[in-house]
């Protein structure tokens, strides 16, 4: 596989050799697809970085919660089946 590197600084190359005006029109079609771009993305329903960030925590400390009710549980079952096996 080619290094990303090395095609990132032929196409460099290239772009330094490109006369002006295609150089002109290339970065008007940049520019263009970056509004386009921008303009779907607009339209997509997504949250905001600090919004999954919040939520993130929110399942941490809800997972948190969840291990410890677990290991409790488990003590329960395991206190219980020593009680049984008192009994017999």
């Amino acid at each position: 596989m080619l290094d990303p590197k090395k095609l990132e600084e032929i196409a460099k190359q290239i772009q330094n050799n490109l006369p002006a005006g295609l150089k002109n029109m290339g970065e008007e079609v940049e520019k263009r697809i970056r509004t386009v771009l921008q303009a779907q993305l607009g339209k997509l329903d997504m949250v905001t970085r600090e919004e999954f960030d919040v939520q993130t925590k929110v399942l941490l400390r809800t997972r948190e919660k969840l291990n410890e009710m677990e290991a409790k549980l488990a003590q329960l079952e395991r206190q219980l089946a020593e009680g049984r096996d008192e009994q017999l």
